[in-house]
């Protein structure tokens, strides 16, 4: 072990006790089982990165981060079919995103296939490997149930010469699509069912998103993960608990194959969080069919998604870390990731004031043509942030919400004959609503209160509240899009339920008349701002231009999901 890994292992804060996978590492790296420790992050190209894949990746580049290893981004690029160049560019972007950065060039099972083709090939001379052509129904006939044996193919017993003679034709693409597959051969009464004879090559007519044409068969996953995994040196092959019963199927490949280093497989719990789906089948049904704006559509579970959302990386990665790592698997609630993202940006997101519903304030006895400036700062509890100008003119926005023509003592805001205070401005007081034919308020007349700006009135009455404002002369217009979970449903896809019939109908609110201050016009949509007593918002990077600002909500300031959880 080097000097700089003897002080990664003993350089471990107090204060929080290592996780079972650091526990391991800890101890291999003592014993001298691991000289260096090198890990991975294996996505298939055949969807978009959800929150769940963001828990693999906090484990895998943390656990190379805290030992002074590496961590690999490897494609596992088996299925032409279902991948894409476009799957590969955002999962690169994804991981980047998340503040990681993986050790030397992405790599690709696809940069295996001569070599997991050779091995293939070393299992078949062995007498461990043979060509099967019974259909998928007979296959899933021979290989028994959990509780009974598996049959023996009838072809099983194929002379290595003939196995050969028929792996090169699959290969020369002499068979079409399902006539036959290559095999393990290991045992079909074995408990485990993954080792009744699995399959190690499939035959594929498909164009590759890396090599074309080059190849017509493909290996599995079974047989090309641990493989992959010895060829790059992994120490600690790090995957999710459902692979646990393949294990044994990992190390037998291993044991049975040349490979250059003996990788080890541990498993955790994966993320299963309530009010949403992670399956990458569903989540891609729900784009296809298009019941979201998209795979980054602001309430799909994915990685950008959540970005589009206005969802910070350190938050991501504060929600990973505080959900932890074990090997017992429970439902995370919805909550702990919203928290995450509303501390994060309680500390660090600048405000603003945005007026979502608006209604025109008239202040009679302020000069028409005159501008003030107001001062606001750009954070409660932040000098370094930049203070904000906010004019302030004759006629301004209010909310609707912010005005009634009478109110009981509860309410804190804008009443005929009361007070309330405008954020960083003056206090002023309702005389009379105008009204349209149909009976709608449309304008408050109201006054300012002089020499209120930081004081209070002179004659002692104070306001009842404090509401937000912008100037109706000087302001923004924009589109507010507020988001909300996509299932109202706490296991929307539990149970055999039809996932789609739990959608929230109330997931979306598009509001197209907003005004915003001015100072928001310089928007980035990596910028992420609290709209003063509204919530969390950031610049939407797909309907966002120059010319249109369109804002999402990216949390409330509130939990509006915690009483209807215990109702």
């Amino acid at each position: 072990m080097s000097e700089h890994q003897s002080a990664k292992v003993a350089d471990k804060p107090a204060s929080k006790p290592d996780h079972f996978i650091q526990q391991i590492i800890r101890k291999d790296l003592q014993a001298g089982r691991a000289d260096n420790i090198v890990t991975r992050f294996p996505p298939e190209p055949n969807g978009y990165l959800h929150i769940g894949h963001a828990k693999s990746i906090c484990l895998n580049f943390g656990m190379a981060e805290e030992f002074g290893g590496d961590c690999h981004l490897r494609f596992d690029d088996t299925n032409p079919e279902k991948e894409s160049e476009e799957y590969v560019n955002a999962i690169k972007e994804d991981v980047s995103w998340l503040g990681f950065q993986w050790a030397g060039n992405v790599r690709y099972t696809s940069d295996y296939f001569e070599q997991l083709h050779a091995w293939a090939v070393h299992l078949i001379e062995a007498g461990k490997a043979y060509v099967c052509e019974l259909s998928a129904e007979q296959a899933r006939e021979h290989r028994g149930t959990l509780t009974e044996p598996g049959k023996n193919s009838p072809y099983r017993e194929r002379s290595v010469e003939e196995n050969l003679d028929l792996f090169a034709r699959m290969r020369a693409g002499e068979f079409a699509d399902g006539a036959c597959v290559l095999r393990a051969k290991i045992d079909m009464a074995a408990p485990n069912i993954n080792l009744r004879d699995p399959i190690i090559y499939r035959i594929r007519k498909a164009r590759h998103h890396q090599t074309g044409d080059t190849w017509c068969i493909y290996p599995s996953y079974d047989f090309a993960h641990g493989q992959s995994d010895a060829i790059e040196g992994i120490s600690h092959s790090i995957c999710t608990l459902e692979f646990e019963d393949h294990r044994p199927l990992y190390d037998w490949f291993i044991e049975n194959l040349p490979v250059p280093a003996k990788p080890r497989q541990y498993e955790f719990a994966r993320l299963n969080l309530n009010y949403t789906v992670t399956s990458k089948r569903k989540l891609k049904q729900l784009v296809d069919e298009a019941y979201v704006d998209g795979w980054n559509d602001p309430r799909m579970p994915t990685i950008s998604g959540l970005r589009r959302r206005g969802f910070t990386a350190s938050a991501i990665r504060q929600f990973c870390d505080m959900i932890g790592v074990t090997r017992s698997d429970s439902v995370v609630d919805m909550g702990m990731l919203e928290y995450a993202i509303r501390d994060d940006l309680d500390k660090n997101a600048p405000r603003a004031m945005c007026v979502l519903r608006p209604l025109k304030v008239v202040l009679t006895n302020y000069p028409q043509e005159q501008v003030e400036e107001m001062r606001a700062p750009g954070h409660p509890n932040r000098e370094e942030f930049t203070e904000r100008v906010l004019p302030f003119t004759r006629e301004l926005y209010i909310d609707v919400e912010d005005f009634r023509e009478e109110a009981n003592k509860k309410y804190k805001r804008l009443v005929i004959g009361k007070r309330v205070r405008l954020r960083n401005a003056y206090v002023i007081e309702a005389d009379e609503a105008i009204k349209n034919e149909l009976g709608e308020i449309v304008e408050v007349r109201a006054r300012v209160i002089e020499n209120t700006v930081g004081n209070d009135p002179e004659d002692g009455i104070k306001p009842k509240g404090v509401i937000h404002w912008v100037s109706a002369v000087h302001n923004l217009d924009c589109e507010v899009r507020l988001y909300d979970r996509l299932f109202e449903h706490e296991a929307p896809d539990a149970g055999g339920r039809n996932f789609l019939e739990h959608i929230n109908p109330n997931s979306l609110e598009i509001l197209s008349n907003c005004k915003a201050e001015i100072s928001l016009a310089a928007a980035s949509s990596e910028q992420r701002f609290q709209f003063e007593r509204e919530g969390y918002f950031c610049l939407d990077s797909k309907h966002a231009s120059p010319t249109r600002w369109v804002f999402n909500r990216t949390i409330g300031l509130r939990d509006s999901w915690a009483k209807m959880d215990q109702g």
